[in-house]
């Protein structure tokens, strides 16, 4: 667990931007929201396969701008190929230098840190010993990464989090190989209390129509709870979250697409018991 004062620090990660672009105004008007949060970025300058440099970084972070987002929860990988690197004290300081040149800049974005961390049976223990991130240094998320070719069962590791207060979020569950071909796999994981992130872009058919298809299944099923970009750069992986919402809501309604791509999201920056998102109306 975090202690309090590290908590504290970074409250002003968590605050929405006083003067909000076009774009983040619209957002917010539309929902009646004070933040619009996206919970999956690699936005870091050089740590990762993100933005390589600062420049990058900051045209990304205009990216977000424009797409509607106030604030971003940074989640540079962890483990697996990026094992020793990344620590949390790393992303906390680079999240506060990021931030800086942000408001040297004047883009109206707030950023948190966080983590894409890959799944290892080492996660409880690092977890308590603040070797890996929460989202948003919360304590309560975690967003989880599985190698995308090989199936891993996540029941006891997700029961044993619920256990200590704590929810696994599976990143981007559409693109693995695997339960995108059998999708009813991820029923014992929600069973036992995870919660499923799909990427703006599978929803929009960026990944690939077996991604999209079953994306889509899961949030039609109301499965899934958030919706974010998982953006890498403003070329080949940019953010497209107001693209993902207007397609939600023409397809499954307004209050879907707000639970899964504004509320909840807002709810995980704070730490906050999410939603369940099910279908209320359907738009032809």
């Amino acid at each position: 667990m975090l202690c309090e004062s590290r908590m504290i620090s970074f409250m002003d990660f968590r605050s929405a931007p006083s003067s909000p672009s076009d774009a983040q105004a619209e957002r917010l008007r539309r929902f009646g929201i004070t933040q619009s949060v996206d919970i999956h970025c690699h936005c870091l300058p050089g740590v990762d396969d993100g933005p390589a440099t600062l420049a990058d970084s900051l045209d990304l972070c205009r990216a977000l701008v424009r797409d509607g987002i106030t604030n971003v929860i940074a989640t540079p990988h962890q483990l697996g190929r990026y094992e020793g690197q990344n620590a949390p004290a790393q992303v906390r300081a680079a999240v506060s230098q990021l931030q800086a040149s942000l408001s040297e800049s004047n883009i109206p974005l707030s950023i948190a840190p966080g983590g894409d961390v890959r799944v290892d049976h080492r996660l409880t223990s690092m977890l308590n010993d603040d070797e890996i991130c929460t989202l948003a240094d919360t304590a309560r998320y975690l967003l989880l990464e599985l190698p995308h070719e090989t199936y891993i069962e996540l029941r006891n590791l997700v029961s044993a989090f619920r256990e200590n207060g704590r929810t696994i979020i599976v990143s981007h569950p559409e693109r693995h190989m695997v339960l995108s071909r059998k999708p009813d796999a991820i029923l014992p994981w929600l069973e036992n209390g995870a919660v499923l992130q799909v990427t703006a872009g599978s929803l929009l058919g960026h990944f690939g129509a077996t991604a999209e298809s079953v994306a889509w299944k899961w949030l039609e099923q109301g499965q899934v709870q958030l919706v974010a970009t998982d953006a890498h750069n403003i070329s080949s992986r940019p953010p497209t979250l107001t693209l993902a919402i207007n397609r939600i809501a023409q397809r499954l309604g307004e209050s879907v697409a707000k639970c899964v791509c504004v509320e909840n999201p807002r709810r995980v920056l704070h730490g906050e018991i999410l939603l369940p998102c099910e279908r209320r109306s359907a738009k032809k």
